[in-house]
């Protein structure tokens, strides 16, 4: 599907949702200045065509979670089916190929008390298949989680944007951390499937009212733990080239660069990791030329890399949630 199949509106749909992922469509609507139905029907295309889902995901900070960025370097006839499996794992994200189709990588988290962190030391570096591996432990997050570059694409003016936020939970609000019960699991699950699932549909998950749904999930954003992101075909915002960045920075300068990395508009994602490089960038541009201009100017401009490390992704096998989608008959995989 080319550019032209999207337009302003569904860019400005997509802002919305990342603003406010929960928000009635006739909230949204208002916003934008067209009917319930026309807000309603887009958000059924882009959904009903995989390219777009609202997901409600858990932060690992929050859960006193540990996570680390994964490099597994496969012989060339495996490396898809061991990206297949990844995928299928809930401890997995961001699963994508690279590097000719011979480098995997991917996001895992381990969970409190995990030392043996079991994806990480123990399957993965014995698979046959595997002939290199490395894993960098992500210590600072400067871009990335409940912000995106739909929030950076200027879709909707500051107006729109504060319209839209209301009184929409913002962003951790302190307080004791919360203890998942198991009908917490069963609420973080459904709605890590689909973040827009009606409260009728997760109270019957969890067996709670839905007014107990609504002020859990409340209580779940303010600690913390639960916030909301999209995955989308990037093509809404004529993006066709994602390559992942590893650069080497003075230790010094690494907060004040990787701030300013997060602040690029082509940056979606930016993190500070342990390893022989210590900070890591995903870049989204319009095609390879693009990617060119960004490395030579805005990369090119931080004074502190030392060093730039490139990989274009070729494919992506799974976004950001711990759970694939159900695939329909013929639906776009």
């Amino acid at each position: 599907m080319g550019s032209d199949a999207f337009d302003l509106l569904d860019r400005q749909l997509v802002h919305a949702l990342q603003v406010a992922a929960r928000a009635p469509f006739s909230r949204i609507a208002e916003v934008l200045g067209v009917s319930d139905q026309t807000v309603a029907r887009r958000y059924a295309r882009l959904r009903g065509e995989d390219r777009l889902r609202v997901l409600g995901l858990t932060d690992a900070q929050a859960l006193g979670e540990v996570r680390w960025h994964v490099r597994v370097q496969c012989t060339p006839d495996a490396a898809a089916a061991v990206a297949e499996a990844l995928a299928r794992r809930e401890d997995t994200a961001w699963v994508s190929l690279s590097s000719g189709g011979t480098e995997i990588n991917c996001v895992t988290r381990s969970r409190p008390g995990q030392e043996d962190h079991g994806l990480l030391l123990q399957q993965l570096p014995r698979t046959p298949q595997v002939v290199g591996f490395a894993a960098h432990c992500v210590i600072h997050t400067f871009f990335g989680g409940a912000l995106s570059l739909a929030s950076k694409s200027g879709a909707l003016d500051p107006r729109q944007v504060a319209a839209l936020r209301g009184d929409e939970p913002g962003g951790r609000r302190g307080g004791p951390e919360p203890v998942l019960e198991e009908a917490d699991r069963r609420l973080l699950e459904a709605l890590a499937l689909d973040g827009r699932a009606g409260l009728a549909e997760l109270a019957a998950v969890t067996g709670w009212s839905p007014s107990t749904v609504r002020r859990r999930m409340e209580q779940l954003q303010a600690c913390g733990v639960l916030y909301f992101d999209l995955e989308m075909d990037w093509r809404i915002f004529d993006v066709r080239v994602q390559t992942m960045l590893w650069l080497s920075v003075a230790p010094a300068e690494l907060a004040a660069t990787g701030q300013a990395l997060a602040e690029h508009p082509e940056v979606a994602y930016a993190c500070a990791t342990t390893g022989p490089t210590n900070l890591h960038a995903v870049v989204l541009s319009a095609d390879v030329q693009a990617l060119y201009t960004y490395l030579t100017t805005r990369i090119a401009a931080l004074p502190a890399v030392r060093q730039v490390e490139t990989a274009p992704l070729m494919r992506k096998v799974k976004g950001p949630g711990p759970l694939l989608p159900p695939r329909a008959p013929g639906r776009r995989g």
